[in-house]
């Protein structure tokens, strides 16, 4: 390996540039410091594009006269380029040109003009939304004006108050299987926010036995709706009432949580197993949730803003007056918004004088289709103390998984942040009716934050990988040693400060852990709600190394073919300009450095450490090839590949043997992205390495199917035994300039080795796997000896099946439409993820509804999952294990300079009476005795930063 890695060759060249060389300590708070200036700027010209989209918009209304018999075609994006039997366009549905664009993931845009996008239950051409498009048509110069002063803007958007939805740039919208778009603007999460404040809301649902039947289905499907209009800022419980008051999920009795995603989708499940049955007694419930509504009120708790009751029933027949007399009167303090479910009217005046008397709003729902309409009702309510007033007030998101085009089609997701802005009617006529016409955004992909903050500048701490549901994380699951939560409440508050903590950092897909020494640097981002952190571990992140170079020397190394950088990387900037798109990091750092193109704007340290880098790394090109020309036939055999990686994402490699033979074709490339540097993370190969004494060797075997990492491949050949690759690291030169010079052999391997790190085996049909999965007599030895300990993690974000018992209510019904079609054609796709329960299996399918039962769908849980750490300080070891009918015997020893161990054992004695040691995850099952750690757990208050304004009441709404 020393041979054939080069690794003196180049220890020797970093030794010869010693004398020139710099090493200059980070200073962790100046660094995060300089990022949040950066993040705030770039953040701000995202504010002053959504101001300018409010002000236009809010312009073309007032000019703008309703017409009731508006004729006005549009580009509908479910409709346009579409075609009649006759080959002519149909309605809305006229010539509208899309081309790829790069910036927007190379989707088929038009970025000269938006188009408008409407739920199927939404009319395309009733007067209301005809007219709203019609006005909004304003909005596309400024759309475009927008992305050209800032070509780093993504969507930018405008969502009505009646359901369309108008995107820049244009794109064609695409139904799901049935046929359907459910995709409503209005229960967006950043149209949620921005149209209200705050809202601690009780839902009331009445489960007497006369709502049963069809009514208890529109009731469910209410109550959902409802829930989809809150967000993060928002705060909810569900009683539901009979003979009795009954709390949907007990654990929540009197109080109110937080209406995050988890705890929604909870009450999803949870409403659709209610009953109907008993006898109605309204005033009970009523009255248990004018207490909640005070005690949180009293005691600084909840959104501290509105607070509402939302009572859906089909009648209500009691003598009520002296509940709200008593709790509500007269200040009027809670909201209180009826629904009267079904067709029956002789209630009707009953449960509208319950609204009307408190502030609220009513409305009859007689069948699924009136839902959604009449549930938005109470946002326009809520809204317009705000509107009135005309208070802008720009939100923010949490950050959140979503497609590009919010699954209309389909890629990858990408995780966000939005901002918002609310946008009024300006007329004076209807000024006091508070008028909310609608919501515009634009998105911030949080890539475009990484790009500000070089990864090459600090060393990543741990890495989330975002499960199906994703939404948003606590710092708390993140950062879990922080268990005082000392780190997450300065940043909350917007401190600007520094904390040291020891973590343990899973890498390759939780199956082994880093022991790591973090400095945490944190402070907050002016104008946003926003906090920034920033990692440094202690040693080699904590340093970086300076050269000084020429341009010329470092010019002639960098045209070396064997040479690539990190394209996810920013050297230069080059998504501005529509020039500089098309150019390579690569390219773009080589015209920059040669004159060709001044208008280039580059990150002139890194330029100078990839110089530096390309330099000093060289002469490996020629040692390299010098060993490729001289091979025996051999040794080709059992060498692949040698490659290097510095910490300014430079790589180098040299294939030893042709592309043809390699065991696999996808390392170091594209389709194996932990094993090259990316946007998030170093290769996985150079963080395991970094960890590891300078000299000796990081030995890398993984399963058959792998987890993109250097991966040790299984082929046949003639005779006895398999060739299998193992990928060789070595930490080269000093843990300050972060080098490591791999290289990869193929040979037969005929003795088990273990990995130090986590143990595998390399026998000849079982490579990859999990030693203790194969022999577990051998490693739980092992285990009680000291030689490996093991060591619990957890993972706070991962996918469990749901029980049996379960019934999903995640995907509320759109329309009667929607059922007749989710009937005819069921068809689920389902993705699952099991990263830590086996290293064999890590996948991705669909299937179809009529052979997949609920037992199989997932919903977020904790799982804890075993790690296993080799104690470096026991160079060796023996031992004799009982197996009942003989003995076996076991002798391992430390290979030097390697993180191998030499394992020999009795393979004639079967000792299968030791069960394996597996390293599946398991869900953390908080029942018995810890079901009240699973209540205290989902009941808890974090500290959160709230919104900085609350508009609750106006003297002129009623």
């Amino acid at each position: 390996m020393t041979k054939y890695s080069g690794s003196l060759l180049l220890q020797k060249k970093y030794k010869d540039v010693e004398p020139t060389l710099k090493i200059k300590e980070v200073d962790g708070l100046e660094l995060v410091k300089k990022f949040s200036e950066e993040m705030e700027s770039m953040l701000r010209r995202k504010v002053e594009a959504v101001e300018r989209l409010v002000e236009a918009a809010e312009d073309a209304d007032l000019n703008h006269e309703f017409n009731s018999s508006l004729a006005f075609d549009y580009y509908n994006s479910l409709l346009i380029n579409e075609k009649d039997e006759n080959d002519n366009y149909v309605e809305l549905g006229d010539e509208f040109i899309l081309e790829p664009n790069e910036h927007f993931n190379n989707l088929l845009v038009n970025t000269t003009y938006s188009d408008v996008q409407l739920p199927t239950n939404v009319y395309n051409k009733d007067p209301g939304i005809l007219n709203g498009v019609y006005m909004s048509e304003a909005l596309n110069p400024i759309f475009v004006d927008n992305f050209q002063r800032d070509p780093t803007l993504t969507w930018q958007y405008f969502g009505s108050s009646t359901g369309f939805f108008r995107l820049y740039p244009g794109i064609k919208w695409m139904p799901d299987e049935n046929g359907v778009i459910s995709f409503d603007c209005r229960n967006r999460g950043w149209y949620i926010q921005a149209a209200t404040s705050p809202k601690d809301i009780i839902i009331v649902v009445d489960i007497s036995g006369s709502m049963k039947g069809l009514l208890m289905t529109i009731a469910k499907h209410t109550i959902i709706t409802i829930l989809d209009t809150l967000g993060e800022n928002d705060f909810v419980n569900i009683i539901a009432y009979n003979d009795y008051v009954h709390y949907v999920e007990p654990c929540f009795k009197g109080i109110l949580v937080q209406a995050d995603r988890d705890n929604r989708e909870h009450f999803k499940q949870l409403v659709d197993e209610l009953q109907a049955k008993g006898v109605g007694t309204v005033n009970k419930a009523v009255l248990e949730s004018f207490k909640i509504l005070r005690e949180f009120r009293e005691a600084g708790q909840g959104g501290l803003c509105n607070q509402a009751i939302m009572l859906i029933t089909d009648g209500a027949v009691e003598d009520y007056e002296s509940v709200f007399e008593k709790y509500n009167w007269p200040d009027r303090k809670v909201r209180v918004f009826t629904y009267l479910i079904g067709r029956e009217v002789t209630f009707a005046q009953n449960v509208k004088w319950i609204a009307c008397n408190n502030k609220g709003y009513y409305t009859q729902i007689s069948t699924l289709a009136d839902v959604q309409e009449n549930v938005m009702e109470y946002l326009h309510v809520l809204s317009r103390p705000m509107v009135i007033n005309h208070d802008h007030d720009i939100i923010w998101t949490e950050a959140y998984m979503d497609s590009a085009l919010f699954a209309s089609q389909a890629q990858s997701l990408l995780l966000m942040t939005t901002v918002a802005m609310p946008v009024f009617s300006k007329k004076n006529e209807t000024r006091s009716h508070g008028i909310l016409l609608g919501v515009v955004g634009s998105d911030v992909p949080l890539r475009e934050l990484l790009k500000l903050a070089p990864r090459y500048k600090y060393r990543e701490g741990k890495k989330l990988k975002p499960k199906p549901n994703y939404n948003s994380v606590d710092l708390s699951e993140v950062e879990w040693e922080d268990q005082d939560e000392i780190l997450r409440t300065a940043m909350i508050n917007g401190e600007t400060g520094y904390l040291a903590m020891d973590v343990k950092v899973p890498v390759d897909k939780g199956k082994r852990v880093l022991f790591l020494t973090n400095d945490y640097f944190f402070t907050d981002i002016s104008g946003t709600p926003f906090s920034l952190g920033v990692v440094l571990s202690r040693g080699h992140g904590e340093y970086i190394l300076l050269g000084n170079t020429s341009v010329e020397e470092g010019l002639h190394d960098l045209l070396q073919p064997d040479l690539t950088l990190a394209n996810e990387w920013i050297y230069c900037i080059t998504d501005i300009d529509p020039d500089h798109r098309k150019l390579s990091q690569l390219e773009a750092m080589i015209r920059f450095l040669t004159g060709e193109e001044p208008d280039l704007e580059c990150d002139e340290d890194l330029v100078q450490e990839v110089l530096f880098d390309a330099v000093v790394t060289a002469p490996m090109e020629a040692y390299w090839t010098a060993l490729a020309l001289n091979m025996s036939d051999k040794t080709e055999q059992e060498v692949e590949t040698a490659f290097l990686g510095t910490r300014a994402g430079l790589m180098r490699s040299l294939l030893y043997v042709g592309s043809e033979k390699l065991s696999n074709r996808q390392f170091l490339t594209l389709g194996d992205k932990e094993s090259i540097f990316t946007m998030d993370h170093f290769p996985l190969w150079y963080r395991r390495a970094a960890e590891h004494p300078p000299g000796s060797f990081i030995y890398s075997i993984t399963s058959e199917e792998g987890s993109g990492n250097p991966r040790l491949s299984t082929t046949e050949k003639e005779g006895d035994g398999e060739n299998k690759r193992v990928t060789h690291i070595d930490p080269t030169a000093s843990r300050q300039n972060g080098l490591v010079s791999p290289v990869e052999s193929l040979g037969t391997l005929s003795l088990t080795f273990l990995s130090s790190l986590s143990p595998f085996i390399t026998l000849s049909v079982q490579t990859g796997k999990f030693f203790g999965e194969v022999d577990g007599s051998v490693m739980t030895q092992l285990l009680n000896m000291g030689m490996f300990r093991q060591v619990t993690m957890y993972d706070y974000q991962a996918m469990c099946k749901m029980p049996y018992h379960h019934h999903s209510g995640a995907r509320p019904l759109l329309s009667p439409i929607y059922t007749f079609l989710a009937a005819v054609k069921w068809l689920i796709t389902l993705c699952l993820s099991v990263p830590q329960s086996s290293f064999l299996t890590s996948s991705l399918f669909a299937i179809a509804a009529h052979k997949h039962k609920k037992h199989d769908m997932l919903q977020p849980c904790d799982t804890e999952y075993p790690v296993f750490v080799y104690e470096t300080t026991i160079k060796e070891t023996n031992g004799l294990i009982e197996c009942g009918d003989c003995q076996k015997m076991f002798v391992a020893q430390q290979i030097a300079n390697s993180n191998l161990l030499l394992l020999v054992t009795d393979a004639t004695c079967d000792c299968s009476i030791f069960p394996p040691v597996l390293l599946e995850a398991k869900e953390v099952k908080y029942i018995l005795l810890l079901s009240q750690l699973k209540c205290d757990r989902m009941r808890s208050q974090k500290l959160r930063r709230r919104p900085d304004t609350c508009h609750a009441f106006h003297p002129e709404v009623q």
